[in-house]
């Protein structure tokens, strides 16, 4: 079940915390890529990520941006 906030933006899980950023395992399993090739791309450029001290993760909205920029039309 969700419930709206007072402002009207998106629904919010309601009883649950809200995950801001996805570690590397995480995120490798949400693009459903190996790890290394996360990395690959992180160090490219590709896909952004966040340093929190030695922590590396990721926001899902980036992850999302990187999918819809690869869509491609086949003929």
């Amino acid at each position: 079940m969700t419930t709206e906030n007072t402002e009207g933006n998106a629904p919010e899980p309601s009883g649950q915390a809200v995950k801001l950023l996805l570690t590397t395992r995480e995120a490798a399993k949400a693009l459903a890529i190996c790890e290394r090739k996360l990395w690959e791309l992180t160090n490219r450029g590709e896909i952004p990520a966040v340093r929190i001290g030695r922590a590396v993760r990721y926001d899902p909205r980036d992850l999302a941006r990187f999918v819809e920029s690869q869509k491609t039309t086949c003929r």
